[in-house]
């Protein structure tokens, strides 16, 4: 058995990561490996942008099997650190084991109108429970507007 690792991958403008969701021990203290389950890498543009700014993500799942069943027709939600989120439910027919293919990629778009460095989460649901999540860091500098309004 190995054990996974979160990682963090800097390439350009693009934020890369590893699933960030926590595996099950084992006996040994080693995590099982699941062959089947994709890996969610989440990238953002810009990495550091002037407010108001209009930052666009996308989560992509990598390798795993084509009808990993945890991670189809997910609600997804999209926690921006400013007090927002998003959140999308999509209608899909009831699951087929080698039939249904699981989405890879899905992506948002959000503004940030102040200044701030913003943890942006990415979560798949079911019901209740998160089946599979990452996150990544937006830094928002003050723009023009934020340097001619009157401190407060």
């Amino acid at each position: 058995m190995t054990r996974m690792w979160r990682t963090a991958i800097l390439v350009g403008a693009w934020s890369v990561a590893a699933a960030a969701q926590a595996p099950v021990q084992e006996k040994d203290g080693k995590a099982p490996k699941d062959e089947a389950r994709p890996e969610i890498g989440l990238k953002v543009s810009p990495l550091i942008a002037f407010s108001p700014a209009k930052i666009a993500v996308r989560a992509e799942l990598k390798g795993g099997a084509l009808d990993y069943e945890p991670f189809y027709c997910n609600t997804i939600i999209w926690d921006w650190d400013d007090g927002t989120t998003s959140e999308n439910t999509p209608d899909c027919p009831p699951y087929e084991p080698g039939q249904s293919q699981i989405r890879r990629y899905y992506s948002s778009t959000h503004t940030y109108q102040t200044a701030g460095r913003y943890n942006v989460r990415f979560r798949m649901k079911k019901g209740d429970r998160t089946v599979g999540g990452n996150a990544t860091v937006v830094q928002v500098r003050p723009g023009i507007r934020d340097a001619s309004e009157p401190p407060q």
